[in-house]
């Protein structure tokens, strides 16, 4: 039991330093090895109710550059995409088969975004079909996996020059979409009882890693911010092609 927490803890502190560091990264460190010890769905769940915490966390430091306009267009696809996944995950469960086809997915964008000129970008992005779509998939990939920062994290990488714009809404994002998440697991009654002395422990952890984190992200500049996002979704995303099963 004890050596589990311990597990847990090292987990949560370094999901959410990296998160802090860069903007997102707890769900793909988190979703990376929980699944060894809990169910998808509790995993999932217990990922997102951290993530509630650790964005609130860092919003409460850089809220005043949330941009809701810019928001509210990536949050409508992303509120569609989570609904979508209550429903395939609570009728499915796992499918290992989605997991390798998101990791492709996500090697194209990174290897987008290393080759793309960013002139040649921002008019595309702008088009409000853009943050539809990608909000759609980061939702319910994210509503599923708990891995879906990645879509959000590009959007913003390419909407914002400034890293605490970028950070912001980022979070801002982060804590919506699981709060719906959660709201609709919670009225299922899909949430058990091992699942909140995990949370307990993981509230302390989230918040010494991301404020460790912040720390961090306020000295990096955004190209070296950037180059890190990138790196830890190719990582996450070669996991998930070469090593599910």
């Amino acid at each position: 039991m004890w050596w589990e927490l311990i597990f847990v803890i090292g987990i949560f502190i370094i999901g959410s330093f990296v998160q802090g560091a860069s903007g997102f990264g707890f769900g793909l460190v988190a979703m990376g090895m929980l699944p060894i010890m809990f169910s998808l769905k509790d995993s999932t769940l217990l990922v997102m109710s951290l993530t509630l915490i650790l964005s609130l966390n860092i919003l409460s430091k850089i809220y005043k550059y949330i941009e809701w306009r810019s928001l509210f267009i990536i949050l409508s696809g992303a509120f569609v995409g989570r609904l979508m996944a209550f429903f395939f995950l609570t009728t499915y469960g796992e499918m290992d088969f989605l997991k390798k086809w998101l990791g492709v997915f996500l090697v194209l964008l990174v290897l987008y975004l290393f080759f793309k000129k960013d002139r040649q970008v921002s008019e595309v992005w702008m088009k409000p079909i853009v943050p539809v779509l990608l909000g759609s998939l980061g939702g319910f990939i994210g509503g599923v996996f708990a891995v879906g920062g990645p879509f959000f994290v590009f959007y913003f990488l390419l909407l914002y020059q400034d890293k605490r714009k970028y950070n912001a809404n980022l979070q801002a994002t982060f804590f919506l979409t699981s709060l719906f998440t959660l709201i609709l697991h919670g009225s299922h009654g899909d949430i058990n009882t091992s699942f909140y002395l995990y949370f307990i422990v993981g509230i302390g952890s989230v918040f010494l890693g991301s404020t460790l984190g912040l720390k961090w992200f306020d000295r990096l500049p955004q190209a070296l911010i950037k180059k890190l996002a990138m790196s830890l979704v190719l990582l996450a995303a070669l996991n998930l092609i070469l090593f599910n099963s």
